[in-house]
């Protein structure tokens, strides 16, 4: 596994693993132990903050289900992928899986994930029409939320003291604003600051909000690219416009940066002012910076935040293996984790916001000063949402690599931003038309 990249991986899975699905080969998670009960494996992507509290879930479940014994795999976002990949492509992927949005059309597209729907021992009547919604793909529930989140710019207050440099006022910035303050933080290092005024956020969601400001969309409905070169050029070109104005890394450390686990990124060691993060990351940031950070609205072209872009996105999903010997009990758990208030409790806004309402009245009066922070933020920005977009369509888990290599050629100077753009946009269309076939 360690020789494989996330695209080598997804080829396997894209080559094989449909194939062995559909033929019924495999083997398949779970087993059945001697003592009548059963073992199912659980992956999840996360950090150590994540991790104590799924064991802490996996305990109390077993404790309440002497039966059903769950086996944890954790995972890191950077390596998570590649080794599902393989896993589902050799007929051996755990039985409930963390999902992501990026990637629940990649897998329940191909037959590689649990149509949850049909699972009785599940209780979906906590969540509204637009919940559900949002884990289909072809008329099939292949996951269930977690919660949901936003993107924001978290704001290290202790850099921006530290550099002289107040917080900009959100309502109205522009991302013109966005570059001067990075250049500021950048400026104020000598001074006991950041190294870094900003990352870059190099990333495919950074991108779809950024085309949604400019009136275009990173996928449609249909399943295609619904974006110009010249609406990708500009983020390539504003990427570049950091990076000249010193206020953002260079190339080689946003490169490292972007594939760094959360504790070891620029903004965990306190050596950027400003960074990309969904909310539900601020609790697990704060923790390994040892500081605060302020959520700030995403800079819009036009300084008014009704046209920032942003919608409330999935936090991340409960998934099933279509392989798995033992659906009921897959269901059971995943029941447990969606419904039960002492999972919530301890949870709590990790895995983003629930929108079930006896779940929000259980984690009420345990929020922490950072989960109402996020949450306030949440609040805040809802009046000024647009509509969620398109579930990425199969092919598109890998949009996000060609965007990083594409970037940073522009930003090593080895291609400017329009041909870039042309590139990836080239890029994207191929790697949906040939999933295709």
């Amino acid at each position: 596994m360690t020789t494989l990249t996330r695209r080598s991986a997804l080829k396997v899975f894209a080559g094989t693993a449909a194939v062995g699905l559909l033929a019924g080969c495999g083997t398949g998670g779970g087993s059945k132990n001697a003592d009548g009960s059963v073992t199912l494996r659980f992956t999840w992507w996360g950090n150590d903050v994540r991790n104590k509290q799924t064991q802490q879930v996996i305990d109390a479940f077993q404790k309440a289900h002497p039966n059903i014994k769950i086996q944890a795999e954790p995972g890191v976002w950077s390596g998570y992928w590649d080794k599902l990949a393989t896993q589902t492509a050799a007929n051996d992927a755990p039985d409930v899986i963390q999902m992501d949005l990026a990637y629940i059309a990649e897998y329940g597209g191909r037959g590689a994930l649990l149509d949850l729907s049909k699972q009785k021992a599940l209780d979906l009547s906590a969540f509204d029409s637009n919940t559900l919604s949002a884990g289909q793909y072809n008329n099939k529930l292949y996951g269930v939320s977690t919660g949901q989140n936003a993107l924001g710019i978290f704001a290290n207050v202790k850099v921006f003291q530290a550099a002289g440099v107040a917080i900009p006022d959100d309502s109205k910035w522009t991302w013109d604003d966005y570059i001067k303050t990075a250049a500021a933080l950048a400026a104020g290092a000598s001074k006991g600051g950041t190294n870094y005024g900003a990352s870059y956020g190099i990333t495919d969601q950074t991108l779809s909000i950024w085309l949604r400001q400019r009136g275009e969309q990173l996928y449609t409905s249909d399943g295609a690219t619904g974006f110009t070169v010249d609406g990708v050029a500009s983020f390539m070109a504003f990427q570049k416009k950091l990076l000249d104005a010193k206020a953002a890394p260079p190339a080689s450390v946003a490169q490292e940066d972007v594939n760094a686990a959360v504790e070891q990124t620029l903004a965990a060691t306190n050596k950027t002012g400003m960074s990309f993060w969904w909310t539900n990351q601020l609790g697990a940031l704060s923790k390994a910076a040892g500081t605060d950070f302020k959520i700030l609205r995403v800079p819009s072209q036009d300084g008014k935040p009704q046209d920032d872009g942003l919608f409330y996105k999935p936090s991340m999903y409960w998934s099933a293996s279509s392989r798995t010997k033992h659906p009921e009990e897959v269901a059971t758990f995943i029941d447990y984790l969606v419904n039960s208030t002492d999972v919530a409790k301890v949870i709590t806004t990790e895995r983003g916001f629930s929108t079930s309402s006896k779940i929000q009245d259980a984690i009420k009066p345990l929020l922490t000063p950072t989960d109402k922070s996020a949450l306030d933020f949440l609040t805040q920005i809802k009046p000024e949402l647009g509509q969620a977009p398109a579930v990425p369509p199969v092919g598109s888990s890998k949009v996000g690599d060609a965007l990083l290599r594409r970037q940073t050629d522009v930003l090593f100077g080895r291609a400017d931003a329009q041909a870039a753009a042309a590139a990836f946009k080239s890029d994207a269309d191929n790697l949906i038309k040939n999933a295709k076939k």
